[in-house]
């Protein structure tokens, strides 16, 4: 569950950023969550992995005042 709010991931489908706040379901083994298209907003998609599986993440970095 390490995935938060504007990290972006990228799949056979395109690049993808999580809008929705992760969580868990059948007791911590599958892990969902929302995300939209990068540069297309009108596409969202609820994406769902299983919470041992690899997926590549690129944090976007906050720039601080």
């Amino acid at each position: 569950m390490l995935l938060r709010i504007g990290d972006r991931l990228t799949d056979e489908t395109g690049e993808w950023e999580v809008i929705g706040r992760p969580y868990t379901t059948n007791s911590g083994r599958d892990v969902h969550t929302r995300v939209q298209r990068v540069g297309d907003e009108a596409v969202t998609e609820m994406r769902m992995w299983a919470a041992h599986e690899r997926i590549s993440v690129k944090r976007v970095e906050e720039s601080k005042p």
